[in-house]
């Protein structure tokens, strides 16, 4: 049995959309049991292998993360990291506030010995062949990296893929602006060298353009950038999607025409759909924390659980603290 802690007051669809995916998680899987924290009169269900426990605070959106997380520690959030911390769960899932759930994860999960800095790794959608998907890292955690931060995140990526992800000698490409060795900052030059020199499956650098190719497994970049490509990505998915409906409403002949294509249809909005891809883990931390999308639905709270559950199966953490210690 896999027990996973979820924050039920984190993220825009709180509390009833974490609830609606949390009762059909267990649902849905026998092995799994739940521990749900929330305010009082928070959650409306009764289910055998979800255990509510109350809190007494909620982290708000814009609450500022460090003071969040040290004055209300009896928070949904908090108490869902803690949980991790003492072994009563075996990992956590929140939609809530990320500096916060990152803050929390330093200060009450704590980091492995070794990582200098934790990142939020993003798994995004491929095309073609087995859309098997890759992962985006760092995702926002850090604003500012130095070459060996973005060499760990490269590190710590590589051993999740393998045991989390079933990739046997994971891709990894460096975020640049062009593909050739010379090109980038100083920071992207020196990681560059770092990468080359290393003995991990290094391709290179890799230009954002081919984001969705699935020419790499891992895409290696600072925390600033990462965050741009990801709010880049979902808004032109969004725009995207929003431009094809219209086009197939504007008259009886296009209605007619998606008739014939829904299948097709349904299929792109599903490759771009960020609910179907689970929850981003936080690397780096000695325990197993996943962030959903802010605006999680029940069907991404249901990934996110599955997810975590997957983590929390693999020998991920493990392989990275070995790895770290011999470094």
């Amino acid at each position: 049995m896999v027990r996973i802690a979820v924050d039920l007051m984190g993220g825009d669809n709180a509390p009833k959309e974490i609830e609606k995916g949390v009762l059909k998680a267990v649902e849905a899987d026998d092995s799994l049991e739940i521990l749900l924290y929330g305010l009082e009169g928070s959650y409306s269900g009764n289910h055998p292998r979800v255990t509510f426990i109350p809190v007494s605070q909620k982290i708000e959106s814009d609450d500022d993360p460090v003071r969040s997380v040290r004055r209300k520690k009896d928070s949904s959030l908090v108490r869902a990291c803690k949980a991790v911390k003492d072994k009563e769960a075996d990992a956590c899932v929140s939609a809530g506030n990320t500096g916060a759930l990152m803050s929390a994860g330093l200060f009450v999960v704590g980091r492995i010995k070794g990582i200098e800095r934790p990142a939020i790794g993003t798994l995004l959608p491929t095309t073609g062949g087995e859309r098997n998907g890759m992962m985006l890292l760092d995702m926002g955690a850090n604003v500012d990296n130095k070459p060996q931060h973005l060499h760990q995140f490269a590190v710590m990526a590589d051993l999740y893929m393998r045991e989390n992800e079933g990739r046997s000698n994971p891709r990894i490409g460096l975020v640049n602006n062009g593909s050739e060795d010379n090109k980038g900052s100083e920071l992207t030059k020196e990681t560059f060298k770092r990468l080359k020199e290393s003995n991990l499956n290094f391709t290179g650098n890799f230009e954002t353009r081919d984001i969705f190719s699935g020419d790499v497994d891992i895409a290696v970049t600072d925390g600033f950038t990462g965050n741009i490509i990801l709010k880049t990505i979902e808004g032109t998915a969004k725009a995207l999607m929003g431009e094809v409906k219209h086009a197939f409403l504007k008259n009886a002949k296009n209605k007619l025409a998606a008739l014939i294509l829904k299948k097709d249809v349904q299929s792109v909005r599903e490759l771009l759909d960020y609910r179907q891809y689970g929850g981003a883990p936080l690397l780096g931390l000695d325990g197993n924390v996943l962030k959903a999308h802010g605006s999680s639905d029940g069907e991404a709270i249901v990934s996110a659980i599955r997810q975590a559950k997957k983590m929390a199966e693999s020998d991920a953490i493990a392989k990275i603290k070995e790895k770290v210690g011999n470094e």
